[in-house]
């Protein structure tokens, strides 16, 4: 399989919109063991300047993934990762967006921070959530869809809350096209 490669996203205008080496770390070391594969922090941080939408101030993922294809290892499956806010044009947001059967995703953790609902800031329910975005936007890059099981982390999440419901892992149905390919 091949191995994982965070890399950090941010924009220069923009203090503090990439997200912290502590939750990087965290995140490499729970990608590894979910997908075990290795999975690295890459040392440069990758700017996003090019894809801000200035009216809604939000970046645009399509674009992003498209850039990180054409400036990353192709021996690996890059995952991008932001505090910036991102979206595509036909929604108001999105948690992350990935390459179809791919090599490239991008996750935000902007909305998944309880602060951007007004509320205290909990980085054990952030570490949860990034995970489970992470572990789903990788999986849209193995050919996984959209699982009807709730349960499943292929599920679709719209909304926080329904982020917050769905399990961490991969159902049994999900995980059988990664094995019979040979991913695992």
């Amino acid at each position: 399989m091949k191995p994982i490669h965070l890399i950090p996203l941010g924009a220069p205008s923009r203090p503090g919109a990439e997200p912290g080496l502590d939750l990087l770390e965290y995140l490499a070391a729970a990608l590894a063991r979910t997908f075990r594969t290795p999975c690295q922090i890459r040392p440069e941080t990758f700017d996003l300047s090019f894809a801000l939408d200035a009216g809604r101030q939000q970046y645009y993922s399509t674009a992003i993934i498209q850039r990180l294809e054409r400036a990353v290892d192709p021996d690996a499956r890059v995952l991008g990762v932001t505090a910036s806010d991102l979206y595509v044009p036909v929604l108001t947001f999105v948690f992350g967006e990935a390459q179809l059967d791919g090599n490239c995703a991008v996750v935000s953790t902007a909305r998944l921070k309880e602060e951007f609902y007004g509320l205290p800031p909990r980085q054990d329910l952030l570490r949860e959530r990034l995970l489970k975005e992470a572990t789903h936007e990788l999986g849209h890059t193995f050919g996984l869809r959209h699982c009807a099981d709730w349960r499943c982390v292929m599920t679709s999440s719209h909304a926080v809350e329904r982020l917050d419901v769905k399990g961490a892992e991969f159902c049994r149905a999900c995980k059988k096209p990664i094995f019979t390919n040979g991913y695992w």
